[in-house]
């Protein structure tokens, strides 16, 4: 499964976990709407997906320091809303 807004794919970039294309936190706005779009018919995937992207982002943000206290919301509070609240 890829997430793409036309031929603009909204992926994050390590080890900043910033958006490729827009450059704000990752998942982006965009990555956010494109993400429920394509994990639709199974929303438990997509929890898992970003849980492990989580997971990466906490080992590659603490590297240099303390972690942010926002990844959870940042990653998966969002899923629960749909893509019009966004």
């Amino acid at each position: 499964m890829t997430t793409t807004v036309g031929n603009t794919e909204h992926f994050h970039t390590r080890p900043q976990w910033t958006c490729s294309v827009c450059a704000q936190a990752w998942p982006c706005d965009s990555a956010k709407v494109n993400l429920l779009a394509e994990y639709r018919a199974f929303p438990s995937l997509l929890k898992v997906y970003l849980s492990a992207q989580m997971y990466d982002a906490l080992d590659d943000l603490t590297a240099e320091g303390g972690a942010p206290p926002n990844l959870y919301e940042r990653f998966l509070s969002w899923t629960r809303v749909g893509p019009s609240v966004l």
